[in-house]
């Protein structure tokens, strides 16, 4: 048997993406959890749909801050 290294230890590969839950954003972004289904309906938040479960890829809430920044310094 092969011992195993801790898991907070272990690298996921960079190109793995990341899905973010909606309470996740909403801690990342701290609004409400109807702010962020709003962002989600409007479509300025891209998401995926797994069965019941929403999830948000960590690429589109990067782009979602990064336009926002944008939008805001013009």
């Amino acid at each position: 048997m092969t011992a195993q290294p801790p898991t907070s230890l272990v690298r996921r590969p960079s190109t793995m993406e990341e899905l973010l839950t909606v309470p996740q954003v909403m801690a990342r972004l701290q609004l409400g959890r109807s702010a962020v289904y709003d962002l989600l309906r409007t479509r300025q938040l891209a998401s995926i749909t797994l069965g019941r479960a929403r999830r948000i890829p960590t690429h589109a809430l990067n782009d979602f801050i990064r336009t926002r920044l944008e939008q805001e310094a013009a």
